[in-house]
């Protein structure tokens, strides 16, 4: 791609993978009937934008998923392993490929993330890489709980692009999802839908001629 100076990268399925269908049938053990309505890629319950833009706390949540499940007996532990099951981990040598492409861009992290989540992510990067943070990873990471703000909607990548005095034009952002890859178009971003699984970033990069 002509141009870019600057990269955009979310998190889930582009670096680190998840799997929305384990957390479905991990939601439906708990007790919650029609999880795909729930809780799915596309769409899913308020409770769970409120959470990634800290409109409500951790204990909020649980008490959420308890209404949900029909159930105020569950155990917190309970809730935050069905949560986290969504969690895999960082594909192949991602690290690595992150660490070429800063080499060669201004790149940034942009993700929707909650409390619970970040918590587990930042002991699984220490524990398994020895990192206590992505601050050599990007220029700046970025996560929606800390902003108070969410992708898709307009405001959170007008926040990323005036902090950093980026050139939307010079700018791609890279995304697993339709919707955020709309919102990144609104604000005047080059971008690109990630199509294959996180293990393949440095061969979609190079596909692309970013690398």
């Amino acid at each position: 791609m002509n141009n870019i100076k600057n990269i955009i990268f979310d998190y889930g399925n582009v670096i680190f993978e998840i799997n929305f269908t384990r957390a479905q049938q991990a939601f439906e053990r708990l007790g919650i009937n029609n999880v795909e309505r729930f809780f799915a890629h596309k769409s899913h319950n308020p409770l769970f934008d409120d959470f990634e833009t800290a409109t409500i706390t951790p204990l909020q949540f649980r008490e959420g998923i308890r209404a949900a499940a029909s159930n105020i007996k569950l155990k917190d532990e309970d809730i935050d392993d069905a949560w986290n099951s969504l969690l895999i981990g960082v594909s192949g040598n991602n690290h690595e490929v992150l660490m070429e492409v800063k080499n060669k861009y201004r790149t940034f992290l942009l993700s929707n993330n909650n409390e619970i989540h970040y918590n587990w992510i930042t002991n699984y990067l220490k524990t398994t890489f020895e990192i206590e943070n992505y601050d050599n990873l990007f220029e700046k990471a970025y996560f929606s709980q800390q902003m108070r703000l969410r992708k898709p909607n307009l405001p959170i990548f007008e926040q990323v692009i005036k902090e950093n005095n980026l050139n939307p034009k010079e700018t791609l952002f890279i995304d697993d999802s339709p919707q955020h890859i709309e919102g990144a178009k609104n604000a005047g971003l080059r971008t690109l839908l990630m199509d294959v699984h996180p293990e393949k970033l440095k061969e979609f990069l190079i596909h692309h001629h970013l690398l």
